[in-house]
């Protein structure tokens, strides 16, 4: 009975104390795949406009980018999140690749000195991601290292996840290989720099965000 009063004076407390915070999204994946198109997508047709900059060249993203208080609305619904785009994931990054993009070799060791410190970042912030949306090359194979080990992480975590098949413009974009690599999550196929398929995007969000809160309620009931 005192166990029970103690759990019911907990939850009081909480709810009339407690600071409600937004969802915070996080976007993961390979350097490459376009996260930072896609939180600029995002950012563009919700708020008019851009959150970082886009490059050919790997891990041009080396730091944390976060856009508070992203509002998106959908039949009727609306959701508010903090979107946080993270640097590219990578098990090995050499400062000799950058060479071939025309760096030159004070510019490239900078830029994988950064870079390496940008993934250490990006795998810290997963601890504090209520939902994450994993963005694929999907013109790639998907079943690499890195993307195991970055699904393999959140799925640890029990994290609400999506999968983003991106680049669905380009010819060789095979979203149903994508599926076939991780059955146990839902993929949607797009183009980021397009807008392809945002519609089926943000209804996909809506989803995975009503998920995580279902979670974050339970959490906090504890």
């Amino acid at each position: 009975m005192i166990r029970i009063l103690r759990n019911f004076v907990k939850r009081m407390f909480n709810n009339i104390f407690s600071v409600k915070r937004h969802i915070k999204l996080g976007l993961y994946g390979p350097p490459n795949a376009g996260k930072t198109t896609l939180a600029n997508r995002i950012c563009k047709d919700w708020l008019g406009e851009e959150l970082g900059k886009v490059s050919s060249i790997p891990h041009e993203t080396r730091e944390i980018q976060v856009k508070e208080k992203v509002e998106i609305h959908h039949k009727g619904k609306t959701i508010t999140f903090k979107l946080v785009d993270t640097p590219g994931i990578a098990t090995k990054i050499d400062y000799e690749n950058f060479l071939k993009h025309g760096l030159s070799k004070r510019e490239a060791k900078k830029r994988a000195k950064e870079a390496t410190k940008g993934v250490i970042e990006a795998i810290k912030w997963l601890d504090d991601m209520d939902v994450i949306v994993v963005v694929l090359d999907a013109t790639k194979n998907p079943y690499t290292q890195v993307n195991l080990t970055i699904i393999g992480n959140i799925a640890a975590r029990k994290i609400p996840l999506l999968i983003v098949a991106n680049k669905i413009d380009l010819r060789r974009a095979d979203v149903k290989r994508v599926e076939a690599a991780f059955p146990e999550y839902d993929v949607v196929g797009i183009s980021a720099k397009n807008g392809t398929n945002m519609e089926e995007f943000y209804e996909s969000l809506f989803t995975i965000v009503k998920k995580a809160r279902r979670r974050r309620k339970r959490k906090t009931t504890k």
